[in-house]
């Protein structure tokens, strides 16, 4: 059991109302499988819907600024991690299953291990190693907030966190128990420690002739070229 829920349940072991309180959880637990079950039967493949806190949180279109650095990302992670074979990368529609909620995060990397399990039909994938989050107006309050505990509590191993508008990255890691911010800039270079040698310029992610630059010295360094 991890010291956070020590801390939290050990005030509840000597309560009066322990017993109360456990029914009372209990009741909202399987409510919550209840609706979590129907959530599961009721999606489809042309939505971006989660779980989250009982709820179902159906997302609304993006706005081409969001859309625009979000493939950026993804094509330089994707490239990266196919030129190397460390994995699979996966966007938006990827749903990844925790054990309270379900996400559909906008860019995840999975490494060897878990692809190992994964078959052609899965549609309800486990927790990955890297989660990117690519901020608006309507998610960046679970982005920073549920979403941020639950990966740090079920060791996502790095968190970014990529802010379209004021164009500024931020990478968490994770030291133990918890997230350390690591980097918070829109210049100089990114480096991930989950997807091993993954370095490319900050402002690739922004800009399109500077994300076709880092492209190019990406497959460049693949193919072993100077």
């Amino acid at each position: 059991m991890s010291p956070d829920l020590e801390t939290l349940l050990e005030p509840l072991r000597h309560s009066l109302q322990l017993v109360e309180v456990v029914d009372a959880l209990q009741a909202q637990i399987t409510q919550e499988r209840e609706k979590r079950a129907r959530f599961y039967q009721e999606m489809t493949p042309d939505q971006k819907v989660e779980f989250v806190d009982g709820e179902v949180i159906v997302h609304s279109p993006a706005k081409n600024r969001y859309l625009d650095v979000t493939k950026r990302i993804l094509r330089l992670l994707d490239t990266f991690v196919d030129l190397h074979r460390l994995g699979e990368v996966k966007s938006e529609k990827c749903l990844c299953v925790f054990p309270r909620n379900d996400y559909e995060p906008d860019i995840v990397f999975f490494s060897k291990v878990i692809v190992a399990s994964l078959t052609p039909d899965t549609m309800k994938f486990p927790i990955p190693d890297l989660v990117i989050e690519v901020l608006s107006e309507s998610t960046q309050h679970r982005d920073r907030g549920v979403k941020f505990e639950d990966f740090q509590a079920h060791g996502v191993g790095e968190y970014w966190l990529i802010d379209a508008e004021a164009e500024v990255v931020e990478q968490y890691r994770l030291r133990g128990p918890v997230y350390e911010l690591v980097l918070k800039s829109g210049t100089g270079e990114i480096r991930s420690e989950v997807v091993a040698d993954f370095a490319v310029p900050i402002r690739a992610f922004f800009d399109g002739e500077e994300n076709l630059t880092a492209l190019r010295g990406l497959i460049g360094a693949g193919r072993g070229e100077a």
